[in-house]
């Protein structure tokens, strides 16, 4: 509501822009003020809002007795766990009544009791995983188990599948019959000394699986110098790069449609698998060469040939280009849970790593 004397000044600010030479509605404009509102006040300039000032409590509302009353009840030791959805029907089957399920969650909030009531533990805030990036191999890992069906309904045999993610190759793996942390730590400590993966070299991303984060396997990796790395609890996004290279082996022609008979079955099955993905098949994330060529640092070459072929061919028949020739450069980086906007300092930061790769 407007007091008289508020009115009267504004009535005399938009007088006065209009003695100056202002339209009346620009005038009001300029205050954020309604013109009609300004007509209505100048036809009694003497009459006030009518409006009754004082705020109206409601007649049914708690007492601060009942209020006390409610939050003992509520605090108790029977119902200090309890929502009030749970504690006014048990106090009705009491035949006490002593405030409605609204009322109740209204006092609880005002009195910020309401937030979390149970026993359990509450909900933990996650944060995103650190971006991570690797300019060339023997960087960046990420791995992860997948099921392998067998032929028991409910029995798995289990993939532990581990890969390069600058040059996507699978740098290990092994299928065992059980989930273990003491198992991947032979399969971590195997690909180490095959790959002469020097201490503090190695980050390894996995998810929040217990043969992930058991003891044994990171009493592994700190022995090895292996710096652990791990998604959010039930956040595949945070671990792409495996969850992608499953869907490819599972995707393959060749899967078996039924269960691998045996765990002999299963490990030759995948021995082939792991041979073609690593030796044949062209990845499209990293131009189309392939993860062993990648790791081993030959895609340069193949993609400046390609690129040759390219220009040769664009040469020869100008008219079937309209633009650039195809982009065959390669990948320099690869990132691994990035943010969404990378500060200047991180982009430079980048620029220096890959000046030190070249």
């Amino acid at each position: 509501m407007t007091s008289l004397p508020e009115r009267h000044e504004v009535m005399t600010l938009v007088a006065e822009a209009v003695k100056a030479g202002a339209r009346q509605a620009e005038a009001c404009a300029a205050i954020s003020f309604s013109e009609r509102t300004l007509q209505r006040w100048q036809q009694d300039v003497l009459r006030g809002d009518q409006r009754p000032a004082r705020v109206q409590a409601p007649t049914n509302s708690l007492s601060a007795l009942e209020r006390d009353q409610l939050l003992a009840v509520a605090n108790s030791e029977e119902f200090a766990s309890l929502p009030p959805s749970q504690i006014v029907p048990r106090l009705v089957d009491q035949g006490v009544y002593l405030a409605s399920e609204s009322t109740f969650y209204r006092v609880l909030k005002a009195e910020k009791q309401l937030a979390h009531r149970s026993a359990e533990r509450p909900a933990q805030v996650r944060h995103k995983p650190r971006a991570l990036l690797a300019t060339g191999p023997g960087q960046l890992y990420s791995w992860d188990i997948t099921y392998l069906p067998t032929p028991v309904k409910g029995l798995y045999f289990y993939l532990y599948l581990f890969m390069d993610i600058f040059s996507r190759k699978i740098v290990g793996w092994q299928i065992y019959d059980v989930e273990s942390s003491e198992l991947a730590g032979e399969v971590v400590r195997d690909i180490c000394q095959r790959e002469n993966i020097a201490p503090d070299q190695v980050v390894l991303h996995s998810d929040n699986g217990s043969p992930m984060k058991g003891a044994t396997m990171l009493a592994t990796l700190q022995a090895l110098g292996v710096m652990p790395s791990f998604s959010r609890p039930s956040v595949s996004n945070d671990n792409p790069f495996s969850e992608s290279l499953f869907k490819t082996l599972k995707y393959r022609p060749a899967y078996p449609r039924s269960a691998f008979d045996s765990l002999l079955a299963a490990r030759q099955w995948v021995g082939s698998f792991v041979n073609w993905y690593n030796h044949e098949h062209r990845h499209s994330a990293i131009q189309f060469v392939t993860p062993a060529q990648r790791h081993a640092g030959l895609d340069a070459a193949l993609l400046r040939n390609r690129d040759a072929v390219y220009q040769a061919a664009r040469a020869a028949h100008p008219r079937r280009w309209s633009g650039e020739t195809r982009n065959w450069t390669p990948v320099s980086v690869v990132h691994l849970n990035p943010d969404q906007t990378r500060s200047n300092a991180a982009k430079s930061e980048e620029n220096d790593l890959l000046k030190k790769a070249a």
